[in-house]
């Protein structure tokens, strides 16, 4: 058996949203996973406001990064490589990071790796249920995406098969939560509410699941717009609004749609298996439905733990990690955050980067090469 200490020690670092993680991965064994999130700053707004978050992410980069180091028993000198989200995101809070980054890389002399944030959240899994299967089919369901992929090597090719026309299924969360008085985020407080609701009560519309719509595309604003008209003719009319029902319909309706059409993803492209990820992976009921639908189907379900399905730096180290696995070539100190950066770009090589045989030595020397180079 091979010692763990030959596989790829990588720090992670994840600031694409309010969520500021660092994780620390050697190969697929989570060591470190630290998290300092400025949600509740935010919460007053309704929703999240980038100078804040930007300016959260610059007070706890430094104190997580050592955080994050401490919990994992390392020394910032023995890691193999510094891991960035790179995009997408919100192009400031991205800046934050991918400058940390940098600057932790060009100290240390090791090379640096800026990855795509749709890509880290499917090699997320690999931390918990070991390497992925080649090809994965990955459904991703967040405040941001909701997007159906095809990856045959997570560190090279990623295929977009759908993805939201619209409002992302977490975006619809948090804004019917606001149309209940439920507060911010919405995520976790209406799969709360849905648990002692009817999930039959209201029969809310699926978006995008005609004959004729596009098979793999998901589209959220019409539901949101149904579900509010609804409650609000209620209060119009004087009525008390039955909100755990209202949540459980809405929730239904959600992730009956995902779940369907990532099934019909992997039998129309004969894979036996889905991956699961983002935020609204956390969902009780998304988790529940697609384990059914997944099971009738014959098709095997990988969903990781709700802590690493929210933004974390866990899931950057692990693409990070995959990264120097692979040989992939390094990017380069001049790498910039893209706020728009497409799930078939899985990480950005530099332009005169040198790939890296993995080993403390041999990386360290090619870091530097390409510092002075």
């Amino acid at each position: 058996m091979a010692d763990s200490r030959d596989e790829p020690l990588v720090l992670g670092i994840e600031t694409s949203c309010d969520e500021t993680g660092v994780g620390v991965v050697r190969g697929t064994t989570l060591l470190a996973d630290a998290v300092a999130s400025s949600v509740d700053e935010h919460a007053r707004f309704g929703g999240v406001v980038p100078e804040v978050a930007s300016r959260a992410h610059l007070e706890a980069m430094v104190p997580t990064i050592q955080r994050a180091l401490k919990d994992a028993g390392v020394a910032a000198s023995d890691l193999d490589g510094v891991a960035v989200t790179a995009g997408p995101g919100l192009a400031g809070a991205l800046l934050v990071g991918v400058s940390a980054a940098k600057a932790y890389a060009y100290a240390l002399g090791k090379p640096l790796y800026g990855v795509n944030h749709l890509a880290s959240h499917i090699c997320v899994d690999q931390l918990e249920h070991g390497a992925l299967p080649e090809p994965t089919m990955a459904l991703l369901v967040s405040g941001g995406h909701s997007s159906l992929l095809l990856s045959t090597d997570i560190t090279s090719d990623v295929r977009p098969l759908g993805a939201t026309i619209d409002d992302a299924a977490g975006e619809a969360f948090d804004k019917i939560a606001r149309v209940l008085n439920l507060g911010f985020p919405g995520g976790p407080v209406i799969d709360r509410y849905a648990r002692e609701g009817d999930p039959e009560a209201i029969a809310f519309p699926r978006g995008l699941t005609g004959p004729r719509d596009a098979a793999y595309d998901f589209s959220f604003s019409g539901l949101k717009t149904a579900v509010a008209r609804w409650i609000e003719a209620k209060r119009a009319a004087g009525e008390e609004v039955p909100v755990r029902d209202v949540a459980a319909s809405f929730q239904e309706a959600v992730v009956d749609v995902l779940t369907r059409k990532a099934v019909r993803a992997c039998k129309d492209e004969g894979v036996d298996h889905l991956m699961i990820g983002g935020g609204v992976a956390a969902n009780t009921r998304l988790r529940a439905l697609a384990q059914e639908r997944c099971e009738r189907a014959g098709i095997r379900l990988r969903v990781p733990r709700p802590k690493l399905c929210t933004d974390n730096g866990a899931m950057v180290a692990a693409l990070g990690a995959e990264m120097v696995a692979r040989n992939r070539a390094a990017s380069d100190l001049d790498l910039s955050a893209d706020s728009s950066l497409p799930v078939t770009e899985p990480h950005v090589p530099g332009a005169h980067a040198h790939t890296h045989t993995h080993s403390h030595d041999h990386v360290h020397e090619v870091a530097k090469d390409n510092l002075y180079s």
